[in-house]
C-alpha cells in the first residue's frame, strides 16, 4: 500500500512502502521476513507467517457468503474461496510490483516484497529525490489496483454471475476496488499520504514540511476509522438504531481497532525515519573518526597508551615493520587488562587483524556511512584517506551515540 524509502514499505492492504527503521547503524540487514516465494525483476518476495491467517479468514468468511449465492457447492465452496484468496494477494503482489517497477526505473534499490497480515510492503531503500517521482512512486500501486478491478469487471460482464467464475471475479473487482480507495486515502502511511506529503513538499519546498502534514492527516484518519468503521458498517445514516452488541459489530470493531493501530504506527514511523533522513548528513567518518598511533605488535600496551596520550591519540593500529597496518587495538581488550599488569602485555594479543572490509574512507557521510557499517559489523573501522594514509579509527560505538544524539536534535522548522 505504501512505498518504502530507506527503509520505507508500500502495500495493497494495509500495507505500503517502508522507510529506514530505526535500526541502529552497525546492525547488519536482516534477510527475509518469511517464505522465499521468487524474485520478480530481481526482488525477493516473501510471504510472512501472518498471511496464512488472513488466508484461512478470508477463506471462512468468502465461504460463507458463497453458501448463500451458489448452495449447490457445499463443502467445494471453502476451496473455491481458498482461491479467492490467493487470487486476492496476487492482486496485491502485482500492486507491490507496480511500485517496485517504478522504484527501479527511477534507480532506487529495492530490498524486498513482503505479503503480510493487512496487505504488502516494498522496502524501497532510498528516498525519491524529487517530489514528482515520490507521486508517481505512490500512486502507480492504486492505480495498478484500479486497472486489475477493471479487467476483473471486463470479465464479470463476459460469464454468467450466479456461477463460480461470476462470483470470484466479482469478489475481485470489489476487493482491487477497495484496495486502490483505501491506499487514496490522504495520510501516511498510505499511498495517498505518499501523494500529499509529495504535494505539499512540491509547495514547501521541504520534504520535511509534507511528511509532518500528510503524518498528522494519518492519525486523523486513524481515528476516523476506529471511530467511523463501526458506524459506517452498522449505523446507518437514517436508518434506525443499530444493534451494536452481536458478534458482526465486535468484529468490525476489532477491524477497525487494527487498521487504526496500523494506520497510526504508519504514521508515527514515517515521522520518525523522515527526521533520521533529515539528521543523517550530521554523521561523518572524518568527524567522528578517532585520531591514533601506529605501534608495532610487540609494543608493551602501557608503552602503546603512553604514546597515545603524548598524541593526544585514543586509538592504537598495530603496523607492520614496513608501517603497513596489519590489525587494530580493540578498546574493549585495552579497558579489560587491569593497569599493573599493562607492561607485560603486548598491543598485539590484544588486536584484531584487519580484514578489507574494515577499511573505512574518510569521506564516508550519512546513509552511505551506515551501510557501510550495517554491510561489515566490527567493533572498530581503520580510516583512511583516498590516498591510502591513515586517518584513525573509527569506533561503533562513537557512531552510535552520534546516531543517537542526531535523532534527539529537534528539526528545523
Amino acid at each position: 500500500m505504501e512505498t518504502s524509502g530507506q527503509g520505507r514499505s508500500d502495500g495493497g492492504g494495509a500495507g505500503g512502502q517502508s522507510d529506514p527503521g530505526d535500526r541502529r547503524p552497525p546492525r547488519p540487514r536482516g534477510t527475509g521476513g518469511g517464505i522465499l516465494m521468487g524474485r520478480p525483476f530481481g526482488v525477493p518476495v516473501y510471504v510472512a507467517p501472518s498471511w496464512f491467517l488472513v488466508a484461512a479468514l478470508i477463506t471462512w468468511v468468502f465461504g460463507g457468503q458463497l453458501d448463500r449465492v451458489l448452495p449447490e457447492l457445499g463443502r467445494a465452496r471453502y476451496l473455491v474461496s481458498l482461491f479467492f484468496a490467493v487470487a486476492f494477494y496476487a492482486s496485491v503482489l502485482v500492486h507491490e510490483l507496480a511500485h517496485t517497477v517504478a522504484a527501479l526505473r527511477f534507480k532506487l534499490p529495492v530490498r524486498r516484497i513482503q505479503l503480510q497480515f493487512f496487505g504488502g510492503v516494498s522496502e524501497i531503500e532510498k528516498e525519491s529525490e524529487t517530489p514528482g517521482r515520490e507521486f508517481v512512486l505512490a500512486f502507480v500501486g492504486p492505480l495498478l489496483s484500479l486497472v486489475l478491478a477493471g479487467l476483473f469487471y471486463l470479465g464479470w460482464l463476459a460469464v454468467e454471475p450466479a456461477t463460480v467464475p461470476g462470483v470470484l471475479l466479482a469478489g475481485l473487482m470489489i476487493s482491487n476496488l477497495l484496495v486502490a480507495v483505501f491506499n487514496l486515502l490522504p495520510g501516511l502511511p498510505l499511498d495517498g499520504g505518499r501523494m500529499l506529503r509529495a504535494v505539499v513538499w512540491k509547495i514547501s519546498g521541504r520534504a520535511m514540511t509534507g511528511t509532518i502534514a500528510a503524518a498528522w492527516v494519518g492519525r486523523a484518519l486513524a481515528v476516523s476509522v476506529l471511530v467511523g468503521l463501526p458506524l459506517l458498517t452498522h449505523g446507518g445514516i437514517g436508518d434506525a438504531p443499530a444493534d451494536f452488541g452481536g458478534v458482526d459489530s465486535l468484529t468490525d470493531a476489532l477491524l477497525a481497532a487494527i487498521l487504526a493501530a496500523i494506520i497510526w504506527t504508519g504514521a508515527g514511523n514515517s515521522l520518525r525515519m523522515a527526521r533520521l533522513r533529515e539528521h543523517l548528513p550530521r554523521l561523518r567518518a572524518r568527524t567522528l573518526t578517532r585520531r591514533a598511533v601506529p605501534v608495532v605488535a610487540a609494543t608493551p600496551l602501557s608503552e602503546a597508551l603512553r604514546r597515545a596520550n603524548e598524541a593526544g591519540a585514543r586509538a592504537l593500529v598495530v603496523v607492520d615493520g614496513q608501517g603497513t597496518p596489519t590489525a587494530l587495538v580493540r578498546e574493549a581488550a585495552i579497558v579489560a587488562v587491569p593497569q599493573h599488569r599493562r607492561p607485560w602485555v603486548a598491543v598485539g594479543g590484544l588486536a584484531q587483524d584487519l580484514t578489507a572490509e574494515m577499511h573505512v574512507s574518510a569521506e564516508l557521510t550519512g546513509e552511505d556511512l551506515l551501510e557501510t557499517l550495517r554491510a561489515h559489523p566490527a567493533t572498530e573501522y581503520l580510516v583512511t584517506e583516498d590516498t591510502g594514509e591513515i586517518y584513525g579509527v573509527l569506533s561503533t560505538a562513537d557512531v552510535e551515540r552520534a546516531f543517537v544524539a542526531a535523532m534527539a536534535r529537534p528539526s528545523a522548522p
